[in-house]
């Protein structure tokens, strides 16, 4: 069962309907239980990471994707679901993330034009099982103001030009966190969604 979690803070029906189309048994997971029963975790989002974190926090979420994590089961965070990742966002104000990637989500440049909106394109960094040198030059859509300052380049599978070169898609064990839209990028991105809900989190 893929659970993709309702924490007040996405458009979670167009992912639902993605993983719908592509056939896999899907289902909006809003608390603990429901999640203990997933075999696959997904974390979009759209808006502030500080209202996100402290949405977490008021619905007791984080223990839950933790054990989720901790399990070994898959888990993919799209946008600011990726961004939750880091240690440290500033959007809204400085508040801590969940740690599992080491880095902060810091603002593009002022003389970058914000925000980053439309197509473009990735260029893999490293091997992993859901995305290889084949996806390079592959287009994806993204709608960001901030991106992901990742300290350790081990875990940067992608990185994307936007003026400046940013990570596109970090990876680490069972996490990958994406920061384009899967689900609004046609068919590379029912593809990704496809190779996430058939991996087994193993790299």
């Amino acid at each position: 069962m893929i659970g993709i979690l309702d924490y007040g803070m996405g458009n979670l029906s167009s992912v639902f309907n993605s993983l719908e189309y592509l056939g896999f048994e899907t289902k909006i997971v809003r608390n603990l239980d429901e999640i203990e029963g997933l075999t696959h975790l997904i974390v979009p989002g759209v808006g502030s990471f500080s209202k996100a974190m402290n949405n977490l926090e008021e619905r007791d979420l984080i223990p839950a994707i933790i054990n989720h994590i901790d399990s070994g089961k898959p888990y993919l965070g799209i946008c600011l679901g990726m961004q939750l990742l880091a240690t440290m966002g500033y959007e809204g104000q400085k508040s801590k993330g969940l740690g599992l990637i080491e880095g902060e989500i810091i603002p593009f440049e002022a003389n970058i034009q914000v925000p980053h909106v439309g197509w473009n394109n990735i260029n893999c960094s490293r091997n992993h099982p859901l995305i290889n040198n084949n996806a390079n030059h592959i287009d994806f859509y993204f709608v960001h103001s901030y991106h992901f300052d990742v300290k350790n380049k081990g875990d940067i599978l992608t990185v994307t030009d936007y003026e400046i070169t940013f990570t596109s898609i970090v990876g680490k064990n069972n996490i990958i966190g994406v920061q384009f839209h899967p689900e609004k990028s046609q068919d590379p991105g029912l593809k990704f969604l496809e190779s996430f809900c058939e991996w087994d989190g193993q790299c």
